[in-house]
């Protein structure tokens, strides 16, 4: 199982992006996807969450109100909106899958893309 990610980039603060990560050949029946994101010299965050099944998602305190995770079953696709970026939210952006439920409340996901990057000026 391959997950690809496209969509970072450098914006503004206060600008908006749109990462997705592609699972080519691979449906999106895992228990859960989720993006996470690593900035240098710091720990692995878990940042939002879709179960597949249900739809329902989960997002950390930091980007709730923010960031919005969504699926696209038909193109097995999960997407991230990040809008009102902040500098804060500079980092390497990846995204994982969960073959385990109980899985999905850790950061020990089954499969990982390669991450990308987004940048954030002031």
């Amino acid at each position: 199982v391959q997950l690809v990610e496209s969509g970072g980039g450098s914006v503004q603060a206060g600008g908006s992006l749109r990462p997705s990560c592609a699972a080519p050949g691979y449906t999106l029946s895992s228990s859960c996807m989720g993006w996470f994101r690593q900035a240098p010299g710091k720990a692995r965050e878990r940042v939002a969450v879709i179960f597949t099944g249900s739809g329902s998602t989960y997002y950390a305190d930091s980007v709730k109100g923010r960031f919005t995770i969504s699926q696209d079953n038909a193109k097995n696709t999960l997407y991230l909106q990040m809008d009102s970026l902040k500098p804060v939210d500079a980092a390497m952006y990846y995204c994982a899958a969960a073959s385990n439920p109980r899985t999905c409340w850790t950061n020990d996901y089954n499969y990982w893309g390669q991450g990308t990057q987004v940048t954030v000026s002031s």
